[in-house]
């Protein structure tokens, strides 16, 4: 396959956020979780591959299947207060 620049950078970064599953990327770019990982390995320095691997092995939120909470999503608890990324005067 291949990939944009632009869309190797949106890869490795959804991959890098605890909340985005492998099945999220799956259906965003159709990138199988082993196939993610060889990309990391490909376009990412040892070292931070290797803390990447360490944070996402076993990891709940990275697996749709082993989710507690399958159907909704993470929401902030003042969700609405939130402006512009500055939480609003009360």
């Amino acid at each position: 396959m291949d990939l944009s620049e632009r869309v190797i950078y949106r890869i490795i970064e959804m991959a890098w956020e605890d909340r985005t599953t492998f099945d999220a990327i799956y259906f965003q770019f159709g990138l199988k979780e082993q196939e993610v990982i060889e990309l990391m390995r490909k376009e990412m320095k040892l070292s931070s591959f290797r803390l990447w691997r360490k944070r996402v092995q076993g990891r709940k939120t990275k697996h749709q299947k082993l989710r507690y909470n399958e159907k909704g999503r993470f929401k902030c608890s003042r969700q609405r207060q939130i402006t512009g990324n500055k939480i609003s005067k009360r």
